[in-house]
């Protein structure tokens, strides 16, 4: 396809789209938490009004600070000269402003703050809350035959991501994990089964290309032990976020975090798990993986050739979350018959899309199913309520 051919971006300019209410509600909140949460000098509480105000009723700015990725990211807001936050592609709106946010903070600036994560305050907070909540469930999960905890963690790796801290439209009632199973109807397409008997057959290597602290990391981290422990794949690469985005995406930090604190957790099984996780990183069956281009504008199309290289060693690529499914599908306004493989017949192995729905975009619907779920439900496509596990082949 052409570009004149392909559907339009998910533009902030589509009046009462999900898009737009992103830029003028949930920015400045965020902006807001970020003030509340870090004893920042009134120098940087300003910078970060600025963007807010900025954001609100200006035109786009570029980046001013002196750091490795200014020029790429200024040549980028060239396209959008002239043009405020409510007049451009969504994803880029979205991603540009967490970049906006490092530069106000001082992240990559000299000085005591260099390398702190804005949002680390309300991450930790979720990690620690969700040990805590999980060590309920997890000697009840332990206990399942491994067909049955695989099926159950797989759908919690999908419901555990709703929990996302940027999107405070999904009430804290709609994260499902281990209870997920009464849910099996929300998900839209299920393609359980064929990947339970893809990884159980046995797997050189599997990647994670993940999302969400909390539940969703934890979810993730489960499963990673059970096909370690079970010998359904020989090393997990989780592909990580280098700098702090989205609020609650996961970094290699956050992941140690998560590992350190199921060792101090004071339920035995919570201690175990970490204490594996923690060996399977030693022994380098379990991999933490960085990139640049995952905190970039770029889509998955656009992906570099060193990381295509590395992904094409993986069997199977789960990727998690509302954001990199629409990555997935350059975050254009597709017809939803249009089948997952067709778009992304680019991508350089199999893959799994573990998505909880929080954004205007979906594919590989049947015909009629769109408009069915929009008469019982105008919202469907924003809310969290659904889901889809689906395993993608490209050609």
């Amino acid at each position: 396809m052409t570009d004149q051919t392909l559907p339009p971006y998910l533009m902030t300019s589509d009046p009462g789209s999900f898009a737009r209410k992103t830029i003028i509600e949930r920015k400045p909140q965020i902006i807001r938490q970020v003030i509340a949460d870090n004893d920042y000098p009134p120098e940087v509480n300003t910078k970060l009004d600025n963007l807010r105000d900025e954001i609100a009723s200006q035109k786009i700015q570029p980046l001013y600070e002196s750091a490795a990725d200014a020029a790429f990211w200024n040549a980028e807001v060239t396209n959008y000269a002239g043009k405020t936050w409510l007049q451009i592609p969504w994803y880029f709106a979205e991603t540009y402003f967490y970049r906006k946010v490092l530069e106000a903070v001082g992240y990559f600036q000299p000085g005591e703050k260099q390398g702190c994560d804005p949002f680390g305050k309300q991450k930790h907070e979720q990690i620690d809350n969700d040990i805590r909540k999980l060590a309920i469930e997890w000697e009840q999960l332990s206990a399942l035959e491994p067909e049955t905890r695989f099926e159950a963690l797989l759908h919690s790796c999908l419901w555990g991501n709703r929990a996302d801290l940027s999107n405070f439209t999904v009430t804290e009632k709609g994260r499902g994990g281990l209870t997920a199973h009464e849910e099996r109807h929300l998900i839209l397409i299920d393609h359980t089964e064929t990947i339970q008997k893809l990884l159980s057959d046995g797997v050189s290597r599997v990647d994670f290309i993940c999302d969400n602290v909390g539940s969703d990391l934890l979810f993730d981290l489960g499963l990673t032990d059970f096909l370690l422990d079970k010998g359904w794949t020989k090393e997990v690469h989780l592909n990580l976020k280098n700098q702090p985005f989205f609020v609650s995406d996961a970094m290699p930090a956050d992941v140690l975090h998560t590992i350190n604190a199921l060792q101090k957790s004071p339920d035995a099984a919570m201690q175990n798990w970490g204490q594996r996780l923690e060996k399977n990183l030693s022994a380098g069956r379990l991999i933490l993986e960085t990139d640049q281009f995952w905190t970039t504008c770029l889509m998955f199309r656009q992906m570099p050739e060193h990381l295509r290289r590395r992904l094409t060693h993986s069997k199977v690529v789960l990727i998690k979350g509302d954001v990199n499914y629409r990555r997935l599908l350059d975050d254009r306004a597709w017809p939803h018959t249009t089948l997952m493989e067709e778009v992304c017949s680019y991508f350089p192995a199999p893959f799994v899309t573990l998505r909880t729905l929080k954004g205007e975009i979906m594919v590989g619907l049947e015909f009629g199913q769109a408009e069915e779920l929009q008469a019982k439900d105008p919202t469907w496509m924003i809310n969290g309520k659904r889901g889809v596990i689906q395993l993608a082949i490209p050609q």
